[in-house]
């Protein structure tokens, strides 16, 4: 990207309204509700042939360095130190307010360049404020509304003088668009014709969601894996509500991990932006690969656990269980070992579950953590051969053949796996309707023994073959 621009302003001046207009995508929670955002995020955006880096920052607001909204301003204060130019918003409607000049001295020590923007200049209401603007001193504001888009072209015109033609539009050497596929092509299409037992690239990067109940220290966590105070952190619950996402390398491997908000009981979820937090939580575990499901250890299993760890195995994601607050547990062997027995009983969908003890606070567990995380995507990512499996079904029927139903045996005679990510087979019988469900257990139990497919979801479907007699018998009638 040719720079980078932070966008800075009051809490509920439109900030994350133009961010997602920037960025082309509703990526920012946006709400009436004054203070919606807390963490800084970033984005790629542009405006017509100009691309850069945006970052939405936390309303300023003149607190206590200790309160949570002093930790958000610490926040804001850092993406003006990282952006190369910053983007000064204000209400034109609502006109001038004091923090709005203590703030402007604020960007004046940065040192670096601003451009001051008169948000919701729609109608005639925002005339006033927009001319009050001259008198912080950045010279005309350019009036925009980002909710209808109005003033990008001036605003484009903006940040090009701000910055220069050189800076918004950087030479770039041609490069093959073979380079840019889309990280998303590895998934199967559901194709037998597919290379088989493909190796593991340990090169492409990852992508990790970290969820779990309010206050169980996903954002600590991350904080602690990055080496860096990236996300908000506090005693209180439910700080994180956007969906944020944070680049790592770890052991050379580009990882993209997701704070999620935290996933309360649905019966206390109240209000819209509350609601509109989980929903993107949600999002965010559909598109990760792994996901790091954070315990806290002094209240683990709870019945909200449970139902989250069975969301992300229904949504055939991989999962690992990261018990954290460990530093807290006293008697951790034998604590450890009623971890593992509750994991094996109260989540039996997937054998093997990993089960790490961490400490965010410590960074306690993290490499091993780490391991479990490569070796579950590892066996989430694992093909193997269509020879190899229906050896195994001529094994399985051989020692434990399908029970006879109505006084006729069901018949197994064919599997294949359709798809990995997670692995997903099927398999050919000849009466599909009628084979129990503690068989289609069995047969999955004994794959995961086989071919180490421990730790990840597995999914099996049955279809009846068909017939080559059928149309011949139809002609003959």
């Amino acid at each position: 990207m040719s720079f980078t621009l932070a966008i800075i302003g009051r809490p509920n001046v439109g900030k994350s309204t133009l961010f997602n207009r920037l960025v082309g995508k509703k990526l920012a929670l946006v709400d009436d509700t004054p203070g919606v955002t807390r963490d800084r995020r970033h984005a790629d955006a542009s405006i017509g042939e100009m691309k850069f880096q945006v970052i939405d920052t936390a309303g300023l607001e003149d607190a206590d360095e200790d309160s949570l909204q002093g930790r958000m301003r610490s926040q804001t204060e850092k993406a003006i130190e990282e952006a190369d130019i910053s983007l000064f918003m204000i209400d034109a409607r609502a006109g001038l307010l004091p923090d709005d000049a203590a703030f402007s001295k604020l960007l004046r020590k940065s040192g670096k360049p601003v451009i001051l923007v008169a948000n919701k200049a729609e109608g005639r209401k925002a005339e006033s404020g927009f001319y009050e603007a001259f008198k912080l001193g950045f010279g005309e504001p350019i009036g925009l509304s980002a909710e209808h888009g109005l003033g990008m072209g001036d605003l484009f015109d903006a940040l090009v003088e701000a910055i220069g033609e050189d800076t918004a539009f950087p030479a770039t050497p041609d490069q093959s668009g073979e380079e840019f596929a889309d990280d998303l092509a590895d998934d199967s299409d559901g194709s037998c014709d597919e290379i088989e037992e493909l190796a593991y690239d340990s090169t492409k990067p990852m992508r990790i969601a970290v969820v779990g109940r309010p206050n169980a220290g996903k954002s600590t966590l991350i904080n602690q894996m990055i080496g860096d105070d990236r996300l908000l952190t506090g005693p209180e619950a439910g700080i994180t509500r956007d969906s944020i996402s944070v680049d790592w390398q770890w052991q050379d491997r580009t990882i993209k991990l997701h704070d999620t908000a935290g996933m309360r009981k649905k019966a206390r979820v109240q209000g819209k932006l509350e609601k509109l937090s989980i929903s993107d939580g949600l999002r965010a575990i559909q598109f990760a690969e792994v996901v790091i499901i954070v315990f806290d250890a002094t209240i683990p299993f709870e019945k909200q656990d449970l139902q989250i760890s069975d969301l992300i195995i229904r949504e055939g994601r991989a999962p690992v269980i990261a018990i954290n607050k460990w530093d807290l547990i006293e008697d951790r062997q034998q604590i450890l070992s009623e971890m593992h027995e509750k994991a094996e009983r109260l989540l039996p969908q997937v054998k093997g579950l990993k089960v790490i003890p961490i400490s965010g606070a410590t960074g306690e567990g993290i490499p091993k953590l780490m391991k479990a995380v490569l070796e579950v995507h590892m066996a989430w990512n694992r093909r193997v051969s269509t020879a190899r499996l229906n050896k195994w079904l001529d094994d399985v029927q051989y020692h434990h053949p399908a029970p006879a139903v109505g006084g006729r045996r069901i018949r197994l005679k064919f599997v294949t796996q359709v798809k990995s990510r997670p692995p997903t087979f099927m398999v050919s019988c000849s009466r599909p309707d009628s084979l129990p469900t503690s068989y289609t257990r069995y047969m999955v139990n004994n794959l995961r023994e086989q071919f180490d497919l421990y730790s990840t979801p597995i999914r099996m479907f049955m279809r009846k073959g068909d017939n080559p007699y059928e149309k011949r018998k139809k002609r003959n009638n």
